[in-house]
C-alpha cells in the first residue's frame, strides 16, 4: 500500500508533518498496534557465532509512528520504516510504506 491522500493533521507524519527522515530504512513485521498512532515492529536477523561456525536467530522490537495515511495496517503486515528524530522516549522511526500483508504467524522467524 502507498500512503492515502487526505486532509489529516499529524505533526509527526513523514508526509504532512515537519519530521525529516534521515539515516536508516528498515523492514520488519508489525507485531502490535495497541498504542495510539504507534506500532511495534519486529526485525529478525541472524548473528554469527565464530566459535561454533554457525548462526543464531535474534530479533529486535522497534517502535514506529503510524501516520493516519495508513488506515488499513494490521498485525502481521510487513512495513518499511525510516529513521527520524526522536518523537518520544522509544519512537525514532516513521512508517513509510506497507510492503506485504501476511497475518499467518506473528512469532515466526521471518528469514526462513
Amino acid at each position: 500500500f502507498e500512503a492515502v491522500q487526505g486532509a489529516y493533521i499529524d505533526k509527526n507524519c513523514a508526509f504532512t508533518g515537519d519530521v525529516a527522515l534521515r539515516g536508516r530504512l528498515l523492514r520488519g513485521t508489525v507485531r502490535s498496534m495497541k498504542m495510539k498512532r504507534t506500532l511495534t515492529n519486529r526485525r529478525d536477523y541472524l548473528h554469527y557465532i565464530k566459535k561454533y561456525n554457525r548462526f543464531e536467530k535474534r530479533h529486535k522490537n522497534i517502535s514506529a509512528h503510524v501516520s493516519p495515511a495508513f488506515l488499513d495496517l494490521k498485525q502481521g503486515d510487513t512495513v518499511l520504516i525510516g529513521q527520524c528524530r526522536p518523537l518520544s522516549k522509544t519512537v525514532r522511526f516513521n512508517v513509510l510504506k506497507v510492503i506485504a500483508t501476511d497475518a499467518s504467524d506473528k512469532k515466526k522467524f521471518a528469514k526462513f
